[in-house]
Parts: structure tokens; sequence; C-alpha cells
């Protein structure tokens, strides 16, 4: 049995199985769940009361700390003032507070300033919490007030329940030692009540506490669940009952939408399995034989360059982007290693070259030093002198006839130390070809077999991009045409290829600095040509530089030879590339309009055969 029929028959089964637990799910789950949702939303209901009325009260402690860190009240606690009074105690004031009483009260507990007293005849605060001159001894924020610290809660008064809040008196600053404490008071006015009810978005109640009541106690009717909570006035008893009502929409919709889905679900079972097989299909079964297809192609191939690229954002989507992100990898890592190894078979060629160097030069360092030597005790200061001198004595004396003797021998022996001085430099050149010798040797025991992979060209330019030197990068753009991208996926030995890049990259960024530029253009294209019956790959890099003259145009790839200054360069870049190409079985050649004018590098590399 294959997969599509066990899926079919899997989903037949679970449709039926699916309406046999609906029907009791709608019995035993889903009716009852419609009420807990309805007590849910009047618990959530009381939560935005609480909340609606903590925010009430943060409101009211703000402003008690703004008036009580204010330098005029402040001053008015160390010395009463009236004006402070007339001019800050008003029923626009307190209305612009939004407040029904203000008090102020000293360390002692005196109240030394209060609306119900301030105002003309004490009617328009005429509430007897704000009508006292003196805290109560069992007043719970005395502790506060010498600690100098806010304080909000609810009391009772003969105008209704009221909202408090507290805040020490400061210096203006936040600073220094609280001398006080201010009190605000805002009624729970039937507006307020309807205000608060309204941003709580609730149906709210609040009546007297005929009975403690423990948390939240819920109740329901066939229309209505109710919940309702206790709250506590400042000295912690008992002080009024919230209530709030919650219409039971939730189970009258609740019962008309299962008893209709109970109606169409038969009928909609057969629409869905058909759409479901059909999309199971289309979304699933089809991108999962894709992603199956795919891996085996992988397994058994050798092309690490294909991907699903599939557009889904499903699971199977995420898998065909974690198989085309580990085949990724697994490329890099192959990459990586291929140059790791290409890398550290140079490592040891050079070390060897470095060796036998090393014992080359160590002769010619000897030779060289006894050379030095022997010019360096030629007598040819004295044989200078000695001729000054002739030039003075008469020719019949005897110091002239031992003049001319000194000076014949002296001459033998610089004779004499010439012709060692040739054999020793005759010797220092055999030794020299011999070093160039072991170098050619080496040179060719490098040329193995590359290690061919299958690689697209704009992503190796981009890498051959990350092992350019700064200050190349930044002489010089690189722009790849589109014609590297139409290529496609190439088969050549990547290392080498790149190296090539590499020292093409460089040599344009040089020519545009001779040219006197500070920023220059390198295109890259590609293109696949039929040449000696096989596919070659045309590479060519075209700047503006300095251009090569005509007559350099062939001896560019020779040995030694460079158009640059011989103390920063040798000759030995471009003639390794034509080489390391020669050693793929490809060619490169150079062109130019001539001086100024640019040039152009081209190779021709022939395309491995995918292995099938």
């Amino acid at each position: 049995m294959n997969i599509r029929t066990k899926v079919i028959s899997l989903l037949a089964l679970l449709f039926v199985i699916l309406i046999a637990i609906e029907i009791a799910v709608q019995r035993e789950i889903l009716m009852p769940s419609f009420a807990e949702l309805e007590r849910d939303d009047a618990k959530v209901s009381m939560r935005r009361i609480d909340y609606a009325l903590d925010v009430s009260l943060d409101s009211l402690e703000v402003t008690a700390a703004d008036w009580g860190n204010w330098n005029d009240v402040y001053r008015y606690v160390q010395a009463p003032d009236e004006s402070f009074v007339h001019t800050n105690i008003t029923p626009v004031a307190l209305k612009q507070l939004q407040v029904d009483a203000v008090m102020i009260a000293d360390l002692e507990g005196n109240v030394v300033l209060s609306s119900a007293r301030a105002l003309p005849g004490g009617t328009e605060a005429a509430i007897d919490f704000a009508n006292l001159k003196l805290l109560p001894a069992d007043f719970p924020w005395r502790a506060k007030l010498w600690a100098g610290e806010s304080a909000r809660g609810l009391i009772r008064t003969n105008r209704g329940l009221m909202m408090i809040a507290a805040a020490p008196v400061l210096d203006g600053s936040g600073a220094g030692r609280a001398l006080g404490m201010v009190i605000m008071g805002q009624l729970m006015t039937p507006d307020r009540l309807r205000k608060l009810a309204a941003r709580a978005q609730a149906d709210l109640t609040i009546g007297p506490a005929l009975r403690p009541i423990a948390g939240d106690q819920v109740s329901e009717t066939e229309t209505t669940t109710r919940i309702e909570r206790q709250m506590s006035d400042i000295y912690g008893r008992p002080l009024a009952l919230l209530a709030v009502d919650v219409p039971r929409k939730i189970t009258a919709r609740g019962h008309n939408a299962v008893t209709y889905a109970s109606a169409y679900l038969i009928g909609a079972a057969v629409v869905v399995l058909i759409l479901l097989l059909v999309i199971l299909n289309r979304v699933v079964l089809e991108p999962l034989a894709r992603v199956t297809r795919h891996a085996v192609s992988i397994s058994e191939g050798n092309d690490l360059t294909a991907r699903l690229d599939l557009g889904s954002r499903d699971e199977i989507g995420l898998l065909a982007r974690e198989f085309d992100s580990m085949v990724s990898r697994v490329e890099e890592t192959r990459n990586e290693l291929v140059d790791k190894s290409f890398l550290a078979g140079f490592a040891e060629v050079a070390k060897g070259v470095l060796h036998n160097l090393g014992n080359a030069m160590t002769p010619l360092s000897v030779r060289l030093a006894k050379l030095e030597n022997r010019l360096r005790e030629m007598p040819s200061a004295d044989l200078e002198l000695a001729c000054g001198e002739l030039q003075g004595a008469p020719q019949d004396s005897p110091r002239h006839a031992d003049l001319m003797e000194f000076l014949r021998l002296g001459c033998r022996e610089v004779s004499s130390g010439i012709d060692e001085a040739k054999a020793d430099i005759e010797v220092i050149r055999c030794q020299a070809q011999l070093v160039q010798s072991a170098l050619s040797e080496l040179m060719r025991s490098t040329r193995n077999e590359a290690v061919v992979e299958s690689v697209r060209l704009p992503e190796l330019v981009s890498q051959t991009l990350e092992i350019v030197p700064d200050a190349c990068r930044q002489r010089l753009v690189v722009a790849p045409e589109e014609s590297l991208v139409r290529v496609g996926p190439v088969r050549v030995a990547r290392t080498v290829l790149r190296l090539v890049l590499q020292n093409l990259i460089i040599n344009a960024a040089d020519a545009v600095r001779d040219a006197g530029r500070d920023k220059g253009l390198l295109r890259v294209g590609a293109e696949i040509v039929h040449e000696d019956d096989r596919d070659q790959l045309h590479l060519h890099c075209k700047d503006d530089g300095v251009g090569i003259a005509e007559a350099d145009l062939k001896r560019v790839f020779d040995k030694g030879f460079s158009t640059k200054s011989r103390d920063t360069n040798y000759g030995i870049g471009l003639h390794w590339c034509a080489n390391a190409i020669a050693a793929l079985g490809g060619r490169i050649w150079a062109a130019s309009e001539g001086p100024g004018r640019g040039a152009s590098l081209h190779l021709m590399l022939p395309l491995a055969v995918r292995a099938t």
C-alpha cells in the first residue's frame, strides 16, 4: 500500500471518528465551556474595574505628589500664609485638579489647611473628612507621615465613598526632610462611577457590604453572570460591594452555533475530505516526492550546485531550504577542503623550495664573503700612493727603482686577485643556474591533476574578491556581467581559477594606479564556446587602466618580464597564471588597444564532463 492510499484511508476513518467525538464534545465540553467563558469574561471585567480604579488612584496620587513637592506648600507648612489659601484653594482650583477635598497635615497630624474651611462657608467642600482639624489617632497613614511616604486608598464619608491619596511635603526639588503630608480626595459620584465602568467596559454597581465575602463570588441566572467583590477602606474594614453583570450572550450564541455546526458537519465532511486530498497531494505529497527525488539525485551524483528552491513556507519548504542549506554547507566545506589541500600542497612545495634554496645559498654566501675579503685585501690604495710618489722621483734614483719594483709586484698581486675573482664569479654563476634549475624542476613537479568542481562564476568572483588586498578593492570596482549568470554552473578547477582571477584583479588595480587614477573598473564576462571538439569556458576581464604596448602583449606571460617597478614586481604572477592554465589544458592571452586605453585578459579553459 503506497502512501497515497494510506492517507485516504486514514482520513476517512478520522472523519468518522471526529463526527462521533463532535457529538459528545458538544454535550459534555462545548456548552459547559461557554458558561466558563462567560465566567472568565466576568472576571476579566472585574479586573478591568480594578485596573480602572488603580488608574484613578494613580492619577490622584500624582496630583497629590505634585502639590506635595511644591515650594509654596513647603513654605506654607513652615509659616501659614492666608494669601496662599485664597489664591490656590478655590472652587476653580479644585475643579481644575478634579478633586473634592484638599488637606495639608503637619508631622503631628494637625490639619494646617483644608478645603472645607478655606472655601467660603465650607459649602463647596462640606465633607466630614475634610473638616478634620486633627488626623484620628488610629489613622493608618500616621506612620507614612513620619516616614515621608506616599499612600492611597478608599474611605467612607458623609457624601459617600471617596478615593484619597497622600504625598509627603517636600522642598520643591524632591529632597529635604518631609514637613507633613498633602491629602487629596475624590468622591465616587454616580457620574464618576459611570466613567469608571465605561473605562472598564463593564456594567458596574456598588452596594453596601452586608456580609463578608472572601475573594470573588460568581453567581448565574438564565440571562446574567454576576461577579461580586468586597472592597475595604484604609482601616481594613469592609467598605462596599462591587458587582459586575455580564449578559450570557456567549451561551445563547454558542447553542445556536453548535446546532448549525452539527447540521452542516456531515455534509461538509465529504467536501472537506475531497478538498483535503487535493490539497494534500499538491502541498504535501508532490513536494515530498520532489524532495525525495532531489535527495536521491544528490546521493547518486556529484553535482552539489543543484538546489530545490521550493517557495513554500510550510514544513516541507523549511525542510527543502534546510536541505539546500546543508548541501551548500557541504559544498563550502568541500571547497574549503580543496582550497586547504591546494594551499597545503603549495606550502609543502614552498617548504622544499626554501630548504633547497637555503642549501644552495650557503656556498653562494661563503663564496661572496671570500670574494669581498679578497677585493678588500688588494693593495689598490698603496698602488695609488706609489704612482703619485713615482711622478716626483728622479728616474735614475734608487727610490724610483724601488717604486717601480713595488708597482710591478702590486700589479701582479692585483692581476692574480682579479683572476681568482673571475673564477669565484664563474662558480657563483654556476650555482645560481643550479638554483634556477631546481626551481624549474620543483615547478614541474607541482603540475598534479587539479580537483574539478561545479562552480557558479558570480560566486567565484565574489570568493576571489575576499582574498584580494583591501587596497586593490578600494581602487578597483569589479563589475560581473550578466553573461556570468547565463553561463550557469561549470565544472572547472575552482581553486586554480580563483587564484588566477586574484592575480588578474591585482594587476588590473595596479594598471589603474599606474594610469594615475584613484578609481577604475574591471568588467568580467564569460561564454561557452565549442572549440577543438569540446566545450570550453572563455573568461575575459577588461580594465580601463594604463594599457599594454603592442610589443609587450606576447611578453607579459614570460618569466621575469614586467612593465612595473622591479622593486615591487618580479614578473612571476602572469607567468604562474599561464603555467597554471596550461597545466589544465587551456590557454591565456592579452589584448590592448595601446597605452592609456586599458587591457583585457582572456582565458580559454576546457570544461570537465559532468559525471553521470
